[in-house]
């Protein structure tokens, strides 16, 4: 036959078995289908619902959304009965990923034959609907039936669907359960990821048994970055990486990689928005630092990651060690989730020196950590190797939530060998009006095993912390400190199991720089010093991490005039990363006259004392961005964050920490402290005055060497 004969032939079977489409749902109803329960409506949707994520993906105007009556409504869509005629069923299919109960099924004499979800069961997740295939060729001339089915009342309790069609034609689609084997020969396997990718579920599998479940938008197109699996503990044996869905045809899983190196673009930690004196993990997001513990000569910092992602889902917790608050190295997951979905999130972890759990073995005290689990609620695991690997208590969960949400339990020691454990953790009580609805209960327990409520306070939501400071270097006695997730503190007195605030007023201010959240204090340091880390929700688009923490800082309660105030400022061991430094004897400064440094580099560390005189403006630029004091309204701002500003014996001394992409600021000595994302728009420090002359007793500027790349 010729090629124009072969081409004719090609063309005459398309016109001759043209596509079957069963529903499109177009229509200003759902016609002859079945409509049971309240889920779907009376009518197909047109579009994104009210209080729904954006809908994408679907043809036309018109789709089937069980959201129509919410995530707590069921329901089921029956069509017709219909004869199959082609060999391929497509259809469009998004929403819950809950199977067999967020789904669509195909039905012949009665019997599921084919079924498929959508790909959610977490928070995030997208409302975009994916082209599906079912191959139906074996069962052309049956009568069937298809049903919509949400059957589901918790999160993503509802399906979309649109565009069912028979066609001998289809496009491409999505395969379920594609699997890819490995002889594992290296440390990682380096996965290739795309931040606009859907998410997948991954798990990999040895000897049959899946021993790691997670979520990566592994993609087959350019990654925007690679993030890397530790698969060292099954190196010399087989291993299957399996995914839930992805695209037919695509080569996303032939594109993992082994490496004994985490693969990028540009050398790990010397990217070009790493934050160089900043904690940030080598790939993926950040937030909360969990579980600050010194522990054998070494700092904890155990953090929410997702190791698989830019974006926060998927939550672990990460972990990274120091001996001297500056320098971290990074080391594998320290708790992964439980079963898939079961995400770890915040908590805190503590030192059982005295074993009161009973859990040592060998020479080494007990890590124990209290952590959040999604599905669960407040959990324990214990590690004997020195905080490295944990085990899960199995007893756990340990505390749940009666009255409504809860979550990051914080352990402490009350009263020594003598006392007991407690547990600060955020309490939501449903039934409350504010501000009681959000606070911390107190729970206690002998062996961090049982534990009994004994109070609570409204007025805090989520990431407290709870601990006893000296006040002015206990010349003035003690006070205990009770802060929140925004850094925001109340000080008074606790007994063990009830905190009583000094006085019913309203919270006292933290960090003013709108980008600190979630800080924790180490439970225990070797100097008595109560030094504090807080997630910095600062953005590094384009990077393959995300986020970072705060620099380390010194806690301290001091008096002031207006009360006793707690106090934060950088622990000074930054002072091992200082380079070169430049100095100002005292000078005027004049209106129109700047005082300059000659400092020129990008990690600096900025110290003035600054007497404003009979200036009503004093400013503090770093690297174009403005640190300024208002003398007349007694504020210091930067950018649209400010502060109210005390002016003592007529001096302000002001401290900054400028890393690659944040400013921090410490004003009366850590009086007042803010976080800022960096704007840097020029290099260079200078001091200007508006409306009079000041001076500047004190000025020096030390350059901040890398903590990654510097010798260590």
């Amino acid at each position: 036959m010729s090629i124009v004969a072969n081409i004719a032939a090609a063309l005459f079977s398309v016109v001759a078995e043209p596509d079957v489409v069963i529903a499109d749902f177009e229509g200003a109803t759902y016609g002859e289908w079945t409509v049971r329960g309240a889920a779907f409506g009376s009518a197909p949707a047109h579009g994104t619902m009210p209080n729904q994520m954006k809908l994408s993906g679907y043809e036309g105007g018109g789709l089937v959304s069980s959201f129509s009556g919410g995530d707590s409504a069921t329901g089921k869509l029956t069509s017709p009965e219909f004869v199959i005629s082609r060999s391929t069923l497509t259809f469009l299919i998004g929403g819950g990923g809950w199977a067999g109960k967020t789904c669509l099924n195909l039905l012949v004499h009665g019997t599921v034959v084919r079924s498929a979800s959508g790909p959610n069961t977490q928070e995030g997740g997208s409302e975009s609907l994916e082209r599906m295939n079912f191959d139906v060729a074996e069962l052309v001339g049956s009568k069937a039936r298809i049903e919509i089915v949400d059957d589901a009342t918790g999160g993503w309790g509802h399906i979309n669907v649109d565009q069912i069609v028979m066609t001998d034609h289809p496009r491409p689609g999505v395969v379920q359960r594609p699997s890819a084997e490995f002889m594992v020969e290296s440390t990682y396997f380096n996965l290739p990821i795309r931040n606009d990718a859907p998410t997948r579920r991954l798990a990999l599998l040895v000897d049959g048994k899946v021993v790691n479940d997670f979520e990566a938008a592994i993609s087959d197109a350019e990654p925007d970055f690679w993030a890397f699996l530790d698969v060292s503990p099954w190196r010399g044996r087989r291993v299957e990486l399996r995914a839930d869905r992805l695209p037919d045809g695509g080569a996303a899983l032939k594109k993992v990689e082994q490496s004994d190196q985490a693969r990028g673009v540009e050398p790990l930690y010397g990217e070009r928005l790493r934050p160089q004196f900043h904690f940030s993990s080598r790939r993926g997001w950040i937030n909360d630092p969990n579980g600050l513990v010194y522990f054998n000569g070494e700092y904890h910092l155990y953090y929410q990651h997702n190791p698989f992602g830019w974006f926060a889902r998927n939550m672990h917790w990460g972990h990274a060690v120091s001996r001297d608050l500056v320098r971290w190295t990074e080391l594998s997951t320290a708790l992964a989730p439980h079963t898939f979905g079961d995400w770890v999130w915040s908590g805190s972890a503590v030192v059982d020196e005295g074993n009161t759990s009973g859990w040592k073995r060998g020479e080494n005290d007990t890590v124990v950590a209290a952590f959040t689990s999604t599905a669960r609620g407040e959990c324990i695991a214990f590690s004997n190797d020195r905080g490295r690997t944990f085990i899960e208590f199995e007893g756990n969960p340990v505390v749940t939530h009666a009255n409504g949400e809860g979550r990051d339990p914080r352990l402490l020691r009350y009263g020594g060998n003598g006392g007991h454990w407690v547990m600060a953790v955020y309490d939501e009580d449903r039934n409350a009006i504010e501000p009681q609805r959000h606070g911390v209960a107190f729970y206690t327990s002998p062996d961090l095993k049982q534990w009994t409520l004994r109070s609570r306070i409204g007025g805090f939501y989520e990431c407290p912390d709870l601990f006893e400071m000296p006040v002015d270097g206990g010349q003035s006695g003690d006070k205990w400190v009770l802060t929140a997730a925004d850094g925001e503190y109340l000080l008074g007195q606790f007994d063990g199991s009830t905190f009583t605030p000094d006085t019913p007023v309203t919270k006292l201010p933290g960090n003013r720089g709108g980008s600190f959240y979630a800080s924790q204090t180490f439970s225990q340091t070797p100097d008595g010093r109560r030094i504090q880390i807080g997630w910095g929700q600062i953005e590094t688009r384009g990077m393959p991490f995300n986020q970072m923490m705060s620099f380390p800082c010194e806690l301290t309660l001091r008096s002031t005039a207006q009360g006793v105030r707690l106090f934060s400022f950088p622990v000074s061991e930054i002072e091992q990363l200082h380079g070169r430094s430049w100095r100002t004897e005292p000078v005027d400064i004049t209106p129109g006259r700047p005082v300059r440094s000659d400092a020129t580099g990008d990690l600096l560390d900025v110290r003035a004392v600054i007497e404003p005189r009979s200036a009503s403006i004093v400013e503090l630029v770093v690297r174009g961005m403005s640190v300024r004091l208002d003398v007349v309204a007694k504020r210091v701002s930067c950018g649209d964050r400010w502060a109210q500003l005390a002016i003592r014996e007529g001096r302000v001394p002001v401290r900054v920490l400028v890393d690659r992409t944040s400013i921090e600021i410490f004003v009366n000595d850590g009086e007042i402290a803010m976080l800022r994302p960096g704007a840097f728009r020029e290099d260079g420090v200078r001091l200007i005055a508006e409306g009079g002359d000041a001076r500047v007793a004190e000025f020096g500027v030390e350059e901040i060497r890398s903590a990654w790349l510097s010798d260590r």
